[in-house]
Parts: structure tokens; C-alpha cells; sequence
């Protein structure tokens, strides 16, 4: 694998694994990566934390993600379906030490759960 090119696995809500190439130098978050790679994530309010339409679930428990901002906290106390991996795919920038990560699409409302 190249300098800056990490792989993360995203699950979709179908269940299918993609696993994609993500580029760390250029200050991608994961909300930008689901839709770059056109997996359904909607990031309605363009990456400022205030919807929840960006929900996912971390699955890797080891990588380290820096801790939620208190923005990300109380929208994610009015999204569904909240676990306590649960994070905002629009607040995790994607770096170096990411390498193996693994997420999944949260459902997108109550009719998908």
C-alpha cells in the first residue's frame, strides 16, 4: 500500500463489505468517502454535525478515533438506532492510523430498522 492510501471497510445496510481505498492527505472524513464511493449516505447538513443522516457504527474496536465533540453528542442523542459505537462519519477524518478500520451504515430511519 502507498504513503497516505489507508484501506476501511464500510458495511452497507444491504450488508455488503466494500472495502475501499481511502487517501489521508487530504482531509477526507468518512461521510465525503461513503459518498465519493457512492454508498448510500446522504450528509444532508454538508458535515457540520447537525443531522444525523452520516450515522455509523464502529466496528473496529482498537483504532483510534479522537472523542466525539459535544455537537456530535447531543445530535447523536436525537438520531435512532444509537449504540454505544455509534459516531458521526462526517466528524472521523480519515488519517494514517485508521488502516483497517471498519464501519457500518447505521439505518437511515425507523422504517429501515
Amino acid at each position: 500500500m502507498e504513503d497516505n492510501i489507508i484501506e476501511i471497510s464500510i458495511k452497507d445496510r444491504l450488508g455488503e463489505v466494500h472495502t475501499i481505498e481511502a487517501p489521508t492527505d487530504m482531509n477526507f472524513n468518512m461521510m465525503e468517502l461513503c459518498k465519493a464511493n457512492e454508498l448510500p449516505v446522504k450528509g444532508t447538513c454538508g458535515g457540520t454535525a447537525s443531522c444525523a443522516s452520516c450515522h455509523m457504527y464502529i466496528l473496529t474496536e482498537d483504532t483510534p478515533l479522537k472523542e466525539p465533540s459535544e455537537d456530535e453528542e447531543d445530535m447523536l442523542d436525537s438520531a435512532f438506532f444509537v449504540e454505544d459505537n455509534s459516531r458521526l462519519g462526517c466528524q472521523i477524518y480519515i488519517s494514517n492510523e485508521m488502516n483497517g478500520l471498519a464501519v457500518e451504515l447505521a439505518p437511515e430511519d425507523e422504517s429501515d430498522g
